[in-house]
């Protein structure tokens, strides 16, 4: 068996346009006044048909519409680029199709659109609920227009989930559990619940760099505000089941849980990556940026704009504990071993569950709630004396 079907196969679609970009962001977004979808459509629909002659026999399991503000998309687009996957792969039967929206009243009023073209799970977001952390990150909606859409959504689609960021500035551990138990009230099956980090080339980060950024929590602070939520969403029956994401049981994100498992995914669209395995051989792809070049290469030759590497049984292997560490339910230690060539180093795994930071079950391992805080620095400790099995 190839290891990617150990986790499914999975499309992303990355839509590059925003209304605005905020301060926080580092995704490969762009404003744009004007854009021709048709056009789009065509490229999407050609990068499509490429992919399908290299994965022909595969089954769909997941779409994922990402961006960027896909709700900016047309209903059109998204209904043409999904019949063209439909006709291009046997779907699963349970096939998760996913598109982020922001809530703003003109993305919420195209949902009805999007769910006749298919789509059947919205993720929304929301980022705040308080109205001056909303101005502050440069969202374009309010909380009313929030708490509209998140309706609107659970009317319309099957599955809804809400994003939030907390660790804001000047937010206090009373003021982010309050608002923790307002986004639950709404009753969505899965939250995404991230920590503000402050990457370099975004406005945040030039200003954090220039000392302008005031009001940002401590370590201490983040780690109460990170352990309280963990305690909250799991009393509501939201627990984590990866380090930000938590779900009902059953309403997992699947295309996440793709990444996250290590399987196959197909990337199209400005800047997305993907990870292929094509005469068992795994290859990371990786997109042109920009969203011209991306469109002009991609109708004039598809497949043009984009990088493939062949990843070596290290790479693939550190992914796998990378990605799996970050998940509740851990890494199967005999799948690390098969993927590497060669165990984990026995004595590196001691270390590590004797710190109390890993925890191991027969052939799992899994970070424990202490640990999960730590992750970067387990994956050091078990990884440092690899070498490539190649």
């Amino acid at each position: 068996m190839e290891d990617w079907r150990h986790a499914g196969f999975g499309l992303y679609i990355h839509w590059p346009f925003c209304q605005s970009k905020c301060p926080y962001c580092d995704f490969n977004s762009h404003v744009a006044t004007r854009i021709d979808q048709t056009r789009w459509l065509r490229a999407f629909e050609l990068e499509i048909d490429r992919i399908g002659a290299l994965t022909q026999g595969r089954i769909l399991n997941t779409v994922f519409f990402g961006g960027g503000t896909p709700s900016l998309m047309e209903a059109a687009t998204v209904q043409g680029i999904l019949d063209r996957i439909r006709a291009t792969w046997t779907l699963a039967n349970d096939v998760e199709i996913t598109l982020e929206a922001n809530p703003g009243s003109v993305e919420a009023a195209r949902f009805d659109g999007y769910a006749k073209a298919g789509v059947n799970r919205v993720s929304l977001g929301i980022q705040s609920l308080d109205p001056d952390d909303l101005r502050r990150l440069g969202r374009m909606h309010t909380v009313d227009e929030a708490a509209k859409a998140i309706a609107i959504a659970q009317s319309t689609f099957d599955r809804v989930s809400i994003d939030l960021i907390y660790a804001r500035q000047n937010q206090t551990l009373p003021a982010w559990r309050d608002e923790l138990h307002r986004a639950l009230d709404f009753g969505t099956s899965h939250l995404s619940l991230y920590q503000l980090t402050i990457e370099d080339g975004t406005v945040f980060g030039q200003m954090h760099a220039k000392n302008l950024l005031k009001g940002l929590p401590e370590e201490d602070l983040s780690a109460d505000m990170f352990e309280l939520t963990q305690e909250i969403t799991r009393s509501a029956g939201l627990p984590a089941y990866e380090v930000s994401n938590h779900a009902r049981p059953g309403d997992e994100s699947r295309h996440n849980l793709i990444y996250w498992r290590m399987g196959d995914y197909a990337g199209i669209g400005p800047g997305a990556h993907g990870r292929l395995t094509l005469d068992s051989t795994r290859f990371a792809t990786e997109a042109e940026r920009l969203p011209t070049p991306w469109l002009t290469r991609t109708l004039a030759t598809p497949g043009s704009a984009e990088t493939t590497d062949r990843l070596t049984a290290d790479d693939r292997a550190s992914e796998y504990l990378m990605f799996a560490l970050r998940l509740r339910e851990g890494a199967s230690l005999s799948r690390f071993a098969a993927l590497a060539g060669q165990p984990l180093s026995p004595s590196a795994l001691a270390g590590v569950e004797a710190l109390g930071l890993v925890a191991r079950d027969g052939d799992r391992i899994r970070t424990t709630d202490r640990g999960v805080m730590m992750l970067n620095g387990i994956l050091r400790a078990l990884l440092a004396d690899r070498q490539s099995a190649d």
